[in-house]
């Protein structure tokens, strides 16, 4: 069963067709299952601190509800946009590598691109509107005087660029995945040379969200960076990561 269920998925990362109507609903039932195990594994190597495999686990919840693998480029999340698609930008000298590249395009340039029907542009126009836009702005408290092995906090503000005719805000755009579903994001703070998982939070973000990051000083004095990481569960290309410095003194005593 394991190892079906890993081929199912890799045909569903690879978009492979199945022409088996039990096979294809075999793939869909394991595509729906694999999100919350996802969701549950991130949550047990992130108890153990272990960063590698808390992204890892992320990138593949992405993967499972885009139906795509994760090198893959972001704009093939676009519903009728193919490989086809992207070869007709290159030839035109368009490189389309983020989902926002699409609708900057010229409006005859897309539709060269595109070469799609109304409805269909339509559709690509709905997947574009909806993809999430959020800025990230994050705050470490007194930065400057944090003391080794002592507790440090990151404040995080998010707000979501919102069209007035949105419905529905954060509802996933996913033709390849079988099933209804709402973004979820991951905050993380990391050392990231030591492979260390300082502290992790899951939020929503439906217009603006804050949140509080709670981890405890490094044991060592000096300067030291670490990373800010806001991921998402569903969509490739719209994580956003940040580097921030600690002037670790010694604890006092």
């Amino acid at each position: 069963a394991a190892r079906k269920a890993n081929l199912l998925l890799q045909a569903h990362f690879a978009r492979l067709p199945l022409v088996n109507a039990e096979l294809r609903a075999d793939r869909d039932a394991a595509v729906v299952a694999a999100v919350p195990l996802l969701q549950a594994l991130v949550d047990v190597v992130s108890s153990s601190g272990w960063l590698a495999p808390a992204l890892h686990a992320m990138e593949l919840s992405q993967m499972v509800v885009g139906g795509l693998w994760h090198d893959d480029p972001p704009p093939l999340q676009i519903p009728h946009v193919d490989r086809d698609t992207l070869s007709r930008a290159a030839a035109r000298g368009v490189e389309l590598e983020t989902v926002f590249d699409v609708p900057g395009l010229d409006d005859d340039v897309r539709d060269a691109i595109l070469a799609l029907d109304a409805s269909r542009l339509a559709a690509v126009a709905d997947y574009c509107n909806d993809y999430p836009n959020i800025e990230l702005a994050f705050d470490v408290e007194d930065a400057q005087d944090v003391k080794a092995g002592e507790p440090v906090a990151v404040t995080v503000s998010l707000e979501r660029e919102v069209d007035d005719d949105m419905v529905d805000v954060g509802r996933v755009r996913a033709p390849r995945f079988p099933g209804a579903k709402k973004e979820g994001w991951w905050l993380v703070v990391a050392d990231v040379p030591n492979n260390a998982l300082l502290s992790i939070k899951r939020v929503s973000v439906a217009r603006e969200a804050t949140a509080r990051l709670d981890f405890v000083a490094p044991p060592e004095t000096g300067a030291k960076t670490l990373t800010l990481y806001f991921i998402c569960d569903s969509y490739l290309g719209c994580d956003q990561e940040y580097e921030f410095s600690l002037d670790v003194k010694a604890a006092a005593g």
